[in-house]
């Protein structure tokens, strides 16, 4: 029997990655599946502060911190697998690759995640994953992007 999927809530992702407001960009992480695949939210409203120029009259999420929202899901999802709560864990992007942008995310979007591991393993500094960004089963963005994994001395 496979072990059932975990979830983690703002609470828990706080206690895994170091990003705060106004860079905390995933609300939960939801279906995670040990290191190989996790679903994560993000609620879109107009209080974020990138709104406020990008773009004035027509609020538009800029691409890059889509492709962070899926980083910091990743980063939930291997976290929670390998029990590093409050153990300091920083993530570095080493490389973004075939990154496309397919829909504008508004304010009033509910951003939805997918991502999985394409090669990583416990106690790995190296991981790479593959994500897409959905508002509604629309495709928003799709990027496979590596990252170091900087954890902390036992």
């Amino acid at each position: 029997m496979t072990d059932p999927l975990k979830a983690a809530d703002i609470h828990l992702i706080q206690r895994l990655i170091p990003h705060r407001y106004p860079f905390l960009l995933v609300d939960k992480v939801v279906d995670i599946n040990g290191y190989s695949t996790a679903r994560g939210i993000k609620n879109v409203t107009m209080n974020e502060p990138h709104f406020q120029g990008h773009f004035p009259g027509k609020p538009i999420m800029p691409g890059v911190t889509i492709v962070e929202a899926m980083a910091q899901t990743a980063a939930v999802m291997v976290g929670t697998a390998l029990g590093m709560e409050d153990r300091n864990m920083l993530v570095y992007f080493m490389s973004i690759d075939k990154c496309k942008f397919r829909r504008m995310v508004v304010p009033g979007d509910v951003l939805e995640m997918k991502l999985e591991t394409l090669r990583g393993k416990p106690g790995g500094k190296v991981w790479k994953f593959g994500g897409i960004a959905e508002v509604e089963g629309d495709m928003a963005a799709e990027a496979e992007f590596t990252a170091m994994m900087d954890l902390p001395k036992e």
